[in-house]
């Protein structure tokens, strides 16, 4: 009778997600870290946001083949003035207990998004506020006009208003804070998938959700999806070998080649939309543990193009990287807009070069500095690290590298606890100015220099998002931010390094698009 049982379930989940049960696949996968929060507007990672788009779901969407904006729960949208946009929502929709999302969820979810304990303020960048206008609409009101606003709202994803005031989490979970609420751990969307189960650290279950709106109109027959998050690559790549994962994303450099030998694999490659840099402490007076005092090196151009020229990106997508990389001068891929071939210059590997600067600086016995690094979080993180250690080594620059998880790692780095930090940055938006207001506009509230780790100041560079932030006219926006990635060059405001180049290996009978974005359109997914 249990027997019978099971089989009766698992047929109803298979023709809820509009597949038959002869076709309904399971599809598990493993990466090298696990998610932060459940929370969709608590903390901003691409893994998480990634996850999250599993259950739920934003009004417009990239689609995965085009990196075009698309309707999701918004079908339609109009410009009614520079400061005001309209968008009339899919009817009916249902979120996965069964109860139909209205023009309030989505109000409600946008100004959720906007609130406090969000980290979402880049992707709330210009509102003012949301209106309901019926049933069937909702107004975005602007404080100016927002050129990228469609970019940035496929980041934003609808929540049940009744289901967050039941379980108290009206506001989203404030990630700096060891308080959980219930949202955290729980989700409910109106998505392919519902959350199952999530154990920390071990695993992530979804199963079809049975009221999905969009069910048996995509291409995939997957009904299940389980995420293993496994730090080691060794044992990443032998769960894959065994058969006990179907994909690998986070696949180890070192196997590649004998995972493109095995009959039964494949590796799907292509350059990310996302760029490992380092930043640097440019605001400290002193930086700790230095054997300098009274004053930062790092605040001085001249030291910060000579670390810059004494890194020989070549040797490292050669011998570190072993070809997965393609070294950048941009702080922005090609796949940005406003990325031009002129802005991706590097400036030239230059040992001697570096140490004449060094001494122009007056540092001619070079210094000492802590420098911070993932080991779990970027593609050969660590070695990444301790190859740019050795290097600088070579001009009289002592680093003191520490190598930490990535659970460790990231908090350290957002409280400026690192003098030179490596991190990755990627562009879900697809516009430079996510990364410009992130990464090297002046630290103020909000979005702006809401990841500035090294806490660059620039009074130009400023002047330039601020004004790019509010223009319509697009060459001219173009040039903006096209000048303000030279200016991020010049000033040396981070030392830039390649881009990442995706490999994900996976058993020959899985099928699916591969992203710039490193993500994974779960809608999409077929195991034949």
């Amino acid at each position: 009778m249990q027997f019978t049982r099971s089989l009766l379930a698992a047929a109803t989940v298979a023709l809820a997600a509009g597949v038959s049960p002869a076709t309904a696949k399971p599809f598990k996968w493993a990466g090298s870290s696990d998610i932060q929060t459940m929370d969709i507007h608590s903390q901003n990672s691409a893994l998480g946001n990634g996850i999250h788009a599993a259950v739920y779901e934003s009004l417009v969407m990239f689609n995965s083949r085009t990196l075009k904006v698309e309707p999701l729960l918004a079908t339609s949208w109009q410009q009614v003035s520079p400061t005001q946009m309209r968008l009339k929502l899919r009817q009916g929709v249902k979120f996965s207990d069964g109860s139909a999302m209205t023009a309030d969820d989505v109000v409600y979810s946008l100004q959720r998004a906007m609130s406090k304990t969000s980290t979402y303020a880049i992707y709330t960048q210009g509102m003012d506020r949301i209106a309901k206008v019926d049933g069937e609409t909702i107004d975005i009101f602007l404080k100016n006009p927002n050129p990228v606003l469609l970019n940035q709202l496929t980041e934003l994803r609808v929540m049940s208003r009744a289901w967050a005031e039941k379980h108290n989490s009206v506001e989203p979970k404030d990630i700096k804070s060891k308080e959980e609420t219930y949202s955290h751990r729980h989700a409910m969307g109106t998505g392919p998938f519902v959350l199952k189960e999530w154990v920390p650290d071990q695993k992530i279950v979804f199963t079809a959700n049975p009221h999905w709106w969009n069910a048996g109109k995509v291409d995939g027959n997957v009904t299940e999806i389980t995420y293993t998050p496994i730090k080691s690559e060794a044992t990443r790549i032998a769960a894959l070998l065994s058969g006990e994962v179907d994909l690998v994303r986070d696949t180890s450099i070192q196997d590649l080649a004998r995972i493109k030998a095995n009959p039964q694999l494949k590796v799907m490659e292509m350059v990310e939309n996302r760029t490992v840099y380092l930043a640097l402490d440019q605001f400290r007076d002193e930086l700790p543990g230095s054997n300098i005092k009274g004053k930062n090196p790092l605040k001085d151009l001249r030291v910060r193009k000579a670390l810059y020229q004494a890194i020989d990106s070549a040797t490292l997508q050669r011998v570190t990287m072993r070809g997965l990389s393609k070294p950048t001068g941009a702080i922005v891929s090609p796949l940005v807009n406003g990325w031009t071939e002129a802005v991706d210059k590097r400036l030239p590997f230059d040992a001697n070069g570096a140490k004449a600067l060094l001494a122009e600086a007056g540092y001619k016995d070079g210094f000492e500095v802590d420098f911070a690094c993932s080991n779990n979080a970027i593609i050969q993180d660590e070695e990444l690290c301790q190859a740019i250690t050795s290097m600088w080594s070579r001009i009289g620059v002592r680093a003191k590298l520490r190598t930490l998880p990535a659970v460790t790692y990231y908090p350290i780095a957002q409280r400026h606890e690192a003098s030179i930090a490596l991190l990755s940055w990627g562009v879900p938006t697809f516009d430079a100015m996510y990364t410009l207001q992130s990464l090297a506009r002046t630290k103020t509230t909000g979005a702006d220099g809401s990841y500035n780790l090294g806490r660059y100041s620039n009074d130009r560079m400023d002047y330039i998002v601020d004004r790019a932030k509010t223009e319509t006219d697009l060459p001219v926006r173009n040039r903006l931010l096209t000048e303000a990635l030279q200016l991020h060059n010049d000033t040396v405001a981070h030392i830039p390094l390649h881009n990442q180049m995706l490999a994900w290996a996976m058993k020959k009978n899985v099928e699916l698009v591969q992203r710039p974005d490193n993500r994974i359109d779960w809608r999409l997914i077929r195991v034949n």
